[in-house]
């Protein structure tokens, strides 16, 4: 890894450097021309903390503003103190946390839908929210973007919050294609439920993207980043054709001792408690210097 020294952080770690330090040599062999970028957005483009305080996911940024009722927050935040643990628990299988995911999903988008959201209500909320992009996420985004590098970012959240998001502290670009659960209004502009199926932390895999053309468009560029912060997250590029190189880049933000070995059986590289996207900045800069 003498190449790129992010790699050799303490907080990197790698189970298979020889296997890593070859995807990225190819990558960097075939250019920018063969890569694509395919991302989760909470806890993964986004930061788990900020000068010591913890960030709004998408959901909690609902929850922070003074816009929706005391009840959705009192709600919202009892359902995750319930759910979450679950989705985090490293001795539970996939399978087991999956009917437990759409309970939580399905509680949680019935009730932002009694809340009557408008949709300025949304841009308002962001922009007095505790989300934070990563440190080198608008360097990321902004050469992803000059170099025609498709970047989907692929979230369980919400649609609406995470361009806002984007447009709030970054710029968002023509090459990014956001797949979540979007908010969907009336003629009067007021919430009044979900658009299509749902997307939860662990059905990455189906649906929603998978069923377009989107990655058969893309057949050409065979190399893929792909970066998450859950298992989940390992199945967002599922339909991508004719893949040859793919790069499995894993954020751990919490119970990392617990989760730590199971993560680097799943991903390539695993970033612990890192705020920023140097190592994958890294990683992009090289690739983009072999265009030279």
């Amino acid at each position: 890894m003498n190449d790129i020294p992010e790699l050799n952080l303490p907080h990197v770690r790698i189970a298979h450097p020889e296997h890593v330090s070859e995807v990225i040599q190819n990558m960097i062999k075939d250019g920018h021309d063969k890569l694509q970028v395919v991302a989760d957005f909470d806890r993964t483009l986004s930061k788990y903390t900020h000068r010591g305080q913890i960030c709004s996911t998408c959901h909690n940024v609902l929850e922070e503003g003074h816009v929706l009722p005391d009840f959705y927050k009192d709600e919202a935040r009892a359902l995750r103190d319930h759910y979450f643990p679950i989705e985090t628990n490293p001795k539970l299988t996939v399978e087991e946390k999956i009917p437990v995911m759409v309970e939580w999903w399905t509680k949680a988008h019935d009730l932002l839908t009694k809340c009557h959201i408008k949709r300025d209500d949304v841009r308002k909320m962001v922009e007095n929210s505790t989300a934070r992009l990563r440190d080198g996420c608008t360097w990321f985004f902004d050469q992803l973007q000059a170099s025609e590098i498709p970047l989907l970012i692929f979230s369980a959240g919400i649609g609406d919050v995470i361009i806002e998001v984007i447009k709030h502290q970054a710029t968002l670009h023509d090459n990014m294609k956001v797949v979540s659960n979007y908010l969907e209004y009336d003629e009067q502009g007021q919430m009044t439920g979900f658009q299509g199926d749902m997307i939860h932390v662990y059905n990455k895999n189906e649906g929603a993207i998978h069923d377009s053309d989107y990655f058969q468009n893309l057949e050409h560029r065979n190399n893929i980043i792909l970066m998450g912060d859950s298992l989940g997250d390992l199945h967002m590029a599922d339909g991508a054709v004719g893949v040859q190189n793919k790069l499995k880049i894993g954020f751990l933000n919490v119970k990392v001792a617990e989760s730590l070995d199971l993560y680097m059986k799943r991903y390539d590289i695993v970033i612990l408690e890192d705020e920023t996207l140097d190592v994958v900045n890294a990683i992009l800069q090289k690739v983009l210097q072999s265009k030279q």
